[in-house]
């Protein structure tokens, strides 16, 4: 099974981890996502395997199946409900430091002839809960392809059949839940992944990396600025 994480959209090499630096959180809500796909499964397919990535990145993640539970007997049946509670509540009621916020573009398996094809792509936001700043932002995708690189007669046949039966067993089981969880362990990586939170053996090793060079880069900034105003 071959599986290609993509970082999406993203060209750049350096991200600015200066918010999320002012307002390192020690604790995260995670709300239910707010799911565009056409796939029903989708929302709770992602939120069943968000926690550990987060968890073994060093945060304390409060239990998703609580929060959803909670929230809908407070009056918020929805996704999109739950996303506009306000930040005060949230500090007053749970006691998160942070709220991860998240947007499913794509969840599911398309048949494709002699190809399935399975994608989940998702946009994460975290806000810190007293400020009300935004401090991180990624988009992830996964896509997994039954289809292998032949093109023989047999090799025709062979994967129109696997992507036969891939399809009918995505229908029964959510292979989407699978590249799902690519997608989450995705998140700690990449230039612009989660940073290692307070309660990660390196947490300390890892903060001053980041203070150090995002120090650099800010002095950087400012003596081209400098160069700038001086011609």
């Amino acid at each position: 099974m071959l599986a290609a994480l993509l970082l999406g959209g993203c060209s750049t090499p350096v991200y600015d981890y200066g918010p999320y630096l002012a307002h390192m959180p020690r604790s995260i809500l995670v709300l239910p996502p707010i799911n565009d796909s056409e796939e029903v499964r989708a929302t709770y397919g992602w939120l069943s395997t968000v926690t550990l990535p987060l968890a073994e990145r060093g945060y304390y993640v409060f239990p998703v199946a609580v929060v959803d539970e909670l929230l809908k007997q407070n009056g918020m049946p929805t996704a999109m409900d739950m996303q506009t509670v306000p930040l005060g509540k949230v500090r007053e009621i749970i006691g998160a430091d942070a709220v991860l916020y998240t947007r499913i573009r794509e969840w599911g398996t398309s048949y494709q002839l002699i190809n399935s094809q399975t994608s989940v792509l998702v946009d994460c936001y975290m806000v810190d809960v007293d400020t009300g700043v935004e401090i991180w932002r990624v988009s992830r995708k996964a896509v997994y392809n039954s289809s292998r690189a032949d093109a023989s007669l047999l090799g025709l046949i062979v994967n129109a059949i696997t992507a036969l039966v891939e399809q009918i067993a995505s229908d029964v089981s959510d292979y989407a839940a699978d590249v799902g969880a690519q997608v989450n362990s995705s998140l700690a990586g990449g230039y612009d992944g989660l940073l290692v939170g307070p309660y990660h053996p390196r947490y300390a090793e890892d903060q001053e990396l980041q203070r150090d060079a995002l120090a650099a880069r800010q002095k950087e900034a400012a003596e081209n600025a400098a160069a700038e105003e001086g011609k």
